[in-house]
C-alpha cells in the first residue's frame, strides 16, 4: 500500500462526511457531523480555527456530544472531553475479497434492513460493541446470524472514507 493510498485515513470522519456519506452529514462551514441516530462523529480541519470550532457547536446545540475520533485539534477552552480513548487502525492488505472454497455450504449469514433495526439495538444493549445507534445501520452493509431465528451476532461498515471501509458493530450474544 503506497502512503498516498492510506491519505484518506489521516481523517475517515472527515473524508465520509465529505465522500461516501454525504447524504448522512450537516455541515456548517468547514465543520461536520453526522445527522442525529446516525453517528455521534464529528470533523473540523486538521488545524481549525475559532471559527470552524463555532460552527461545530452550532451545528451539534448546546450540551450535544462532538465524537472527535481521530481528530488531531486540541478543542477551544470551554469544549470538556466526555471520554479518551486509544484507538488503533487494522488494515487489511490485498484488495478484493477473500477467495471462497468451491462447494461452500449455506453460512447463515443474513443482510439486515430496516425491519432488523430494534434485534440489532437490543443485541448491541447486551453485547456493547461500541457506539450504535437506531440510523447507524444506514452508514453501509450490516450482516447478522440468526440462532432459531433470533440475532445473535452482527457486523457492519461504518466509516468509508475513500478506498477503505471501517468493519464496525462487531458483536456475539453472550449465551
Amino acid at each position: 500500500m503506497a502512503d498516498r493510498d492510506a491519505v484518506a485515513l489521516d481523517d475517515p470522519v472527515g473524508e465520509s462526511l465529505r465522500g461516501r456519506h454525504a447524504h448522512l452529514a450537516r455541515r456548517l462551514g468547514r465543520a461536520a457531523t453526522y445527522l442525529p441516530g446516525v453517528a455521534t462523529f464529528s470533523a473540523v480541519p486538521a488545524d481549525p480555527e475559532a471559527a470552524q470550532w463555532a460552527d461545530l457547536a452550532r451545528l451539534l446545540g448546546p450540551g450535544q456530544l462532538a465524537d472527535m475520533f481521530s481528530c488531531p485539534a486540541t478543542p477551544p477552552p470551554g469544549w470538556e472531553p466526555v471520554f479518551v480513548l486509544e484507538g488503533r487502525q487494522m488494515i487489511r492488505p490485498g484488495s478484493g475479497l477473500p477467495d471462497h472454497t468451491e462447494g461452500e455450504t449455506d453460512t447463515g449469514v443474513v443482510e439486515l434492513g430496516p425491519d432488523s433495526v430494534p434485534e440489532m439495538l437490543d443485541l448491541v444493549a447486551r453485547t456493547q460493541p461500541g457506539p450504535f445507534w437506531s440510523r447507524t445501520r444506514e452508514l453501509g452493509t450490516y450482516l447478522g446470524i440468526r440462532d432459531h431465528g433470533t440475532l445473535v451476532a452482527m457486523a457492519g461498515e461504518r466509516l468509508r472514507p475513500p478506498g477503505w471501509t471501517e468493519i464496525s458493530a462487531v458483536c456475539t450474544a453472550p449465551e
